[in-house]
């Protein structure tokens, strides 16, 4: 009886030749990626289109600060009109292609709503009571805030601390209120040109906590009628200046920090996201070509 020959196994693929290769998927891309809206999306979100849009938007403070003098004006106005045309149109090209690229999205992002009312007060005709929006357009310079990430973070910081800056506000606003009160009965007599009605010593002491001409200004010549004045305004400048406003400045620090640090989270967690998905994916692909590979049974 002939010897049965052994069955012959073929050796699977190396792992690193069996799986093919995985593309990440980031924040912008979308289920229909392959489509003419995902297409128009990845284009606006390149990096260069950005930074050309960036150079647009400087570009265009320079030519609307130039239309400012008279000289440039009455040299090359039609040519300074014409170019500031050309960039907003290109804003007005961005606009429509993010529109398109995102649909009602477009509208869920604070940073897009910004752009499209900055832009939309550009296009506001120069006729009659609307010229004041006219000159609104060097607000179109803002842009360069949506579009830089580092300002983008102290931007959201200062948004990010407006409630406690309220209550720093408020604690302000009645230190004011007290203070005026008090310099309207103390000083208001002799000085009522600084402490006559209770509006002026509001405003005097304003410009006492910006230590504007504080002491020469404001203190002496009080102090020559009332030599112990100084018992009243030295704690305001102390409490107010160095305490409160310090407190704000110190408020909108921490906010910007926390923004920093939400910001590094995020793209942390979606790093690691992606991480995940692609080790995933993998694991499915040796799992399949394991069960590919195995020997067939004898018969």
């Amino acid at each position: 009886m002939p010897p049965i020959p052994a069955p012959v196994l073929h050796a699977a693929p190396p792992p690193w030749r069996a799986i093919p290769s995985v593309t990440l998927m980031t924040d912008h891309s979308a289920p229909d990626h392959d489509s003419l809206r995902g297409r128009v999306a990845r284009f606006v979100d390149r990096r260069a289109v950005q930074n050309f849009i960036l150079g647009v938007i400087l570009f265009n403070a320079i030519v609307l600060g130039l239309e400012t003098s008279a000289t440039v004006m009455d040299r090359a106005g039609p040519l300074i009109l014409a170019l500031d045309t050309i960039c907003l149109g290109i804003f007005v090209v961005e606009l429509a292609l993010k529109l398109f690229a995102r649909g009602r999205r477009f509208f869920r992002n604070g940073w897009n709503i910004f752009d499209f009312v900055i832009v939309a007060i550009s296009l506001a005709p120069a006729a009659q009571g609307l010229s004041v929006l006219r000159a609104l357009r060097i607000l179109r310079l803002l842009r360069v805030v949506s579009v830089a990430p580092s300002l983008r973070r102290v931007v959201e910081g200062l948004v990010n601390a407006l409630p406690g800056m309220g209550s720093v506000f408020l604690l302000m606003g009645m230190l004011f209120y007290i203070g005026a009160v008090m310099a309207t009965k103390l000083f208001g007599d002799a000085f009522p040109d600084w402490f006559g009605t209770l509006g002026r010593s509001g405003y005097t002491l304003f410009q006492i906590m910006t230590l504007e001409s504080w002491s020469m200004g404001i203190v002496r010549p009080v102090m020559e009628a009332y030599p112990y004045a100084w018992m009243f305004f030295v704690p305001f400048i102390v409490v107010t200046t160095f305490a409160v406003v310090n407190l704000l400045v110190g408020l909108i620090v921490n906010s910007m920090q926390d923004a920093h640090h939400a910001e590094s989270n995020e793209k942390t967690d979606s790093y690691r996201d992606e991480v995940l998905a692609r080790l995933t994916e993998i694991e499915t692909l040796l799992k399949s070509g394991g069960t590919d590979s195995k020997p067939p049974g004898r018969g």
